[in-house]
């Protein structure tokens, strides 16, 4: 290619450079001529260096003298390339399915296909040992992109030879059985030991149950023999069993040697008291240490109950089943559980342990996640009830302060302690909210808000709480639309955020408030919390302090969990935020490299409204509505239905104050029989939602039956939410959170009489 651009070069320059316009032309038409002739060879050049031919030309260099049979396939199963040992073993399967190939094998390959593949897609590579009739086959894949799949078949013991005459290979006896004993394939070198097939290791050992790694008597063409029995059991439940050909030292106790260090299970011979005789390769990768002659277990791994110790000697005593155990590795680099079975034996009088490791990290990751699934569900319901008998109290309290203030002016001496009371009752009730916020129960009251206003209020108060050290850097992005959110509860969540970013920065630093939009096209995972795709309003809340630990950074959304000192942090700022920003349908995500900052992300849904909410043009109201007698002078009889008898009373004074005829009720049932009077006249029910007996909507309900233009003010120290089905089945109804002032009460059954 490139000799064609080089004499084109030489053609082109005597072309440009001789003054005969003639000869000039021939020579630059011959070096164009060159020039296309160069890239017609590029082009063929590229497409074939892009060809599947080439590339199984250049990966022939490296396997096609591979001993093992090696496959090409791509991603429909198709076999594209076979080294010579391949083609040496099964002939001429190229185009064919690889699925024919390994049918000699296994029962089942496509399965077997299947699932090694999947895990190859992911890990970029994946491999099995599978029991053969001639042995274990170790089948080996990996991925190479949209090439598809390396295949490469290993036998982990000799093949039997192909000549006739040839002697059999030497071999270990191995068989595969399934859980309920039945012989599922069985090699060539225990069919040659037996000289029969087996259908069930009961016809094979003598003394059965097998024993790991323990001496058993088999039935061979010879009579008996004794062989050291090694067992693994796979996840499907299916047993591959090997025996091993003992000699006098192995008849004696001694060491398994090699054979015991190539176990592919992973398990450590014990002393009665618990030091370590031996342990496998397997067992010393998952315990992470050297393994000397004078360690323990206890050594190694902690108990997360029990001491290891005492285990270990209840088990060596014979006075504890096979029950397996959770211990903890004392690696302090990583955690990593283990569950340990020890099963006693004796070998010449001697007592000894013999301990099976597996591998439990994922399992006690998945139960550590459901037991903090569980706690914090138990502690919202906890935050919850607490709350609802808080805001009962609160309300009494509250209620008669504010009708003490009715009774005393600025002047007078106890005006000043009133309004203490009733300014520690409002603290109060903040409290409250914040754990109704947590277990995400309080009464939001959501309303169409643009990020950029809200900031531009709040940044005053937040440069406030910041200090003088500590500076606020807002930006906004472009285009940013509104969000459906609590004013009070977003701007609550923003100060703590701020809060914390300030006292993470002890020696000053900056505080970003940051705002863009972002959209999503796939639904995104992150932290076990699927965001679904959409618009969402992106908030970073981010400081330069000095950040918190990887070990910490999952715990934060824990309610009183705080790194700050005792008296300076209650826990619950962070646990608040979350449940709000839950509560509100959106999510909160936290980033922190410890000694460079912290980063919170708050993703708020864009407030799109619908058509009609555009379109709609208010209506004038009727010129003259006929009113109802008993709501001329928005006075009115009311019948209040409260379990709490303070919370009664007060309610019964204020709205009589206001001039209303109150009827009083404890419960549901009482409420009942005096309305069982068709004479009496009511205007509006004002009832707790939830009370001993019969729950505010339940009794309204049928109440309403005969009286379907009665108002009803439903009144709860719990949230709105819990109850909203119920409520907007209920005509004429509406909702008053607990603890309410004076003011509030009067003046939302002022509106239902009005209405």
């Amino acid at each position: 290619m490139w000799i064609f651009v080089w004499l084109g070069l030489g053609l082109l320059i005597p072309g440009l450079l001789i003054p005969n316009s003639t000869i000039s032309l021939g020579f630059t038409i011959s070096s164009t001529t060159l020039f296309a002739v160069a890239l017609v060879v590029m082009g063929l050049n590229r497409k074939y260096l892009a060809s599947a031919e080439h590339f199984h030309e250049s990966l022939d260099v490296f396997v096609h003298n591979d001993s093992a049979p090696t496959f090409f396939v791509n991603d429909n199963g198709e076999i594209t390339y076979l080294n010579y040992a391949a083609r040496a073993r099964f002939g001429e399967v190229e185009q064919k399915s690889l699925v024919l190939v390994l049918a000699e094998y296994s029962a089942n390959p496509v399965n077997v296909i299947f699932r090694l593949q999947n895990q190859a897609r992911q890990d970029r590579a994946a491999r099995e040992d599978i029991v053969t009739e001639h042995g274990h086959l170790r089948l080996s894949t990996h991925h190479i992109g949209s090439q598809g799949f390396v295949w490469r078949l290993e036998d982990l013991v000799e093949r039997r030879s192909s000549t006739p005459d040839a002697p059999e290979p030497v071999s270990v006896p191995m068989l595969l059985a399934n859980a309920d004993g039945r012989v599922l394939e069985m090699n060539g070198a225990l069919h040659q030991l037996t000289g029969c097939d087996i259908s069930h290791i009961d016809r094979l050992f003598h003394d059965l149950p097998l024993r790991p790694q323990g001496l058993h008597q088999i039935t061979t063409q010879n009579g008996r023999e004794t062989v050291r029995v090694l067992e693994h059991i796979r996840g499907s439940g299916r047993r591959e069993i090997v025996l091993v050909p003992c000699d006098e030292a192995e008849l004696t106790g001694a060491s398994t040697g090699r054979l015991f260090d190539e176990l592919p299970v992973a398990m450590v011979k014990l002393s009665a008291h618990g030091g370590v005789l031996n342990a496998n390769k397997l067992a010393r990768q998952l315990l992470g240490l050297k393994v000397g002659g004078d360690t323990r277990l206890s050594d190694l791994v902690r108990g997360l109950g029990r001491p290891v110790r005492d285990w270990v000697h209840d088990a060596a005593e014979g006075r504890t089943t096979n029950k397996p155990e959770i211990v903890q590795t004392c690696d302090q680099t990583r955690d990593v559980f283990l569950q340990v079975s020890l099963t006693r034996i004796v070998e010449d009088g001697e007592t000894s342990l013999i301990a099976v490791l597996n591998d439990a990290t994922e399992l006690k990751t998945l139960e550590a996640q459901f037991v903090q699934s569980q706690k914090m569900q138990a502690i919202g319901q906890l935050a919850g009830g607490v709350a609802h008998d808080f805001n009962n109290l609160l309300t009494a309290i509250s209620g008669y302060c504010d009708l003490l203030l009715l009774r005393h002016d600025e002047g007078d001496p106890d005006f000043g302690d009133l309004t203490q009371i009733n300014q520690n009752a409002n603290r109060a009730a903040s409290l409250v909210s914040q754990l109704l916020a947590f277990s995400r129960k309080q009464n939001l009251q959501p309303e169409t808000l643009e990020l950029p206003d809200v900031f531009s209020e709040l940044s005053h108060l937040l440069n406030r709480l910041l200090g003088e050290k500590v500076t606020l850097n807002v930006k906004h992005g472009q285009d940013l639309s509104p969000v459906r959110a609590d004013r009070r509860q977003l701007e609550q969540v923003l100060m703590n955020l701020v809060v914390n970013a300030r006292d993470a920065m002890t020696d000053g630093g900056e505080v970003v408030l940051e705002t863009e939009i972002l959209s999503l096209s796939d639904d995104f995972e992150r932290d076990r919390a699927v965001v679904p795709k959409g618009r969402y309003m992106s908030i970073k809340v981010s400081d330069t302090g000095m950040g918190i630990p990887a070990d910490r950074l999952a715990k934060v959304f824990e309610p009183f969990y705080t790194t700050k000192k005792s008296g300076e942090g209650t826990g619950l700022g962070l646990s608040m935020a979350y449940g709000i920003i839950k509560q509100t349908g959106g999510f909160i995500f936290v980033d922190s490299v410890a000694g460079q900052g912290t980063s919170f992300q708050i993703l708020l849904p864009v407030f799109e409204p619908e058509a009609t909410e555009l379109d709609a043009v208010p209506t004038a109201s009727p010129p003259f509505v006929a009113a109802r007698p008993t709501s001329t002078k928005e006075e009115g009889v009311i019948l209040l239905v409260e379990d709490e008898a303070p919370v009664r009373a007060f309610a019964a004074r204020a709205l009589t104050m206001r001039g209303h005829t109150v009827l009083e009720a404890g419960d549901a049932d009482e409420a009942l029989s005096m309305l069982e009077d068709d004479d009496l006249c009511v205007d509006v029910f004002v009832t707790d939602v939830i009370m001993p007996g019969k729950d505010g909507p339940t009794w309204v309900r049928e109440a309403l039956l005969s009286r379907p233009d009665v108002k009803v003010v439903f009144v709860s120290g719990y949230a709105e939410e819990s109850f909203a089905d119920q409520q907007a089945d209920i005509a004429n109804s509406v909702f008053l959170p607990k603890p309410f002032s004076l003011t509030d009460l009067t003046e939302k059954v002022r509106a239902q009489i009005a209405a």
